[in-house]
């Protein structure tokens, strides 16, 4: 299990520009709100989008990007941003490669991938893991709140 304190695993992912993304190219550069997510256009996951999208400027301004991974294809995250007009990049996890390395549990008796966000400080250091499938858009204000005791 990951712990705040530790480091953040690289990885490379699509984006849905059809741009790579690589986590360890962000060093030094700004924090990270890197949040995994079920699944694109299901209740849920639509209000955590959406309250990232209504506080995205908030957390450009406190030096973050954020990110959303799901393991729903590239056209399906393109679908999902265009109709929500979502500013930031949501990451193709296929296969959910990613999603194991971060450790990030099944919920629901292990039916559904869960809904776990990170806060990774400028440094790649694990600042905060927020693990709350029904909380949905509580992992918004929880991470702009750490983000608030980080150095920008």
């Amino acid at each position: 299990m990951l712990h705040v304190g530790d480091p953040a695993p690289d990885f490379t992912l699509k984006t849905t520009t059809g741009t790579t993304f690589r986590l360890s190219e962000q060093q030094g550069k700004r924090s990270i709100v890197l949040y995994f997510y079920p699944k694109d256009d299901t209740p849920g996951c639509t209000a955590q989008a959406c309250s990232f999208r209504d506080q995205y400027a908030d957390f450009l301004d406190l030096g973050a990007e954020v990110l959303g991974i799901s393991s729903d294809t590239e056209r399906s995250h393109q679908r999902f941003t265009q109709k929500h007009r979502l500013p930031f990049p949501l990451l193709a996890d296929v296969g959910a490669r990613v999603r194991r390395l971060y450790q990030v549990p099944r919920a629901l008796l292990g039916v559904l991938p869960g809904r776990v966000t990170f806060v990774i400080d400028k440094n790649g250091v694990i600042q905060y893991i927020f693990d709350s499938l029904n909380r949905a858009t509580d992992h918004v204000s929880t991470a702009k709140e750490v983000l608030q005791g980080l150095d920008k």
